[in-house]
Formats: C-alpha cells, structure tokens, sequence
C-alpha cells in the first residue's frame, strides 16, 4: 500500500511550506490525480489522517482535481482524452502506438493556509 508513503510525504511537504510562510494552519491540500496514478483516494486521505494528526495539517482536507488519459496520435496528429482505459488507442484513427501525454499524475497543485497574526 504506497498511499501511506504518499501521505506521508504529503504531510512533510505541507509542514515545511506551512513553517516556511509562518502559517498557523494548513486547511487544504489540494492534489492532481491522474487515472493511471493506481492511487487509492481513500487509502491516502486515511493515511493523511493519521500522519496530520497533532500537527500544523490536524483536520486539513485533502482535494482531488481528477486528470484524465490523454493520448497523442503521430498517425492522425491528434491529442484525446480516452474514455475507456482498457484501450489506449487514439480515439479518433483506433491507432494503438499512441503517446500518453496526461493521467499519470501525482502532484500538488496547493495548499492553503491561515497565517499567523502579528504581535
């Protein structure tokens, strides 16, 4: 199960980007998640959980911003997104060599904080 490493890592990237803006909470992380990620969403949020737990991300969301496959085909000179991951074919010539070009994504888009008021 990677999704606890992946939350794991999560939270350390949030923490450090928390203590470098001087934030006193982290309320959102929000990730980019590609179809072809095999990332369980319920598996990371869990593990989030239990990571974030009695630190500057203690009930912080996580949100998913879903990628989808895209191909590009030499043959037709078209990008698409596919539709059914069982072929990844161009959609528009059914050409099979084509290039995935999106959906294996795995990233941090953002994280949004409150900072901590002055003194």
């Amino acid at each position: 199960m990677h999704e606890l490493s992946i939350a794991h890592s999560l939270v350390e990237i949030a923490t450090e980007f928390a203590q470098n803006a001087g934030a006193e909470k982290v309320v959102a992380i929000t990730i980019r998640v590609g179809a072809l990620s095999c990332i369980s969403k319920s598996s990371l949020c869990t593990g989030f959980e239990m990571f974030a737990d009695n630190t500057l991300l203690q009930g912080a969301t996580l949100n998913f911003v879903d990628v989808p496959v895209t191909v590009y085909c030499e043959t037709c000179e078209n990008e698409a997104a596919i539709t059914d991951l069982r072929y990844l074919r161009c959609p528009t010539c059914g050409n099979p060599g084509s290039e995935v070009r999106n959906g294996r994504e795995l990233e941090v888009e953002s994280i949004e904080i409150t900072e901590s008021e002055a003194d």
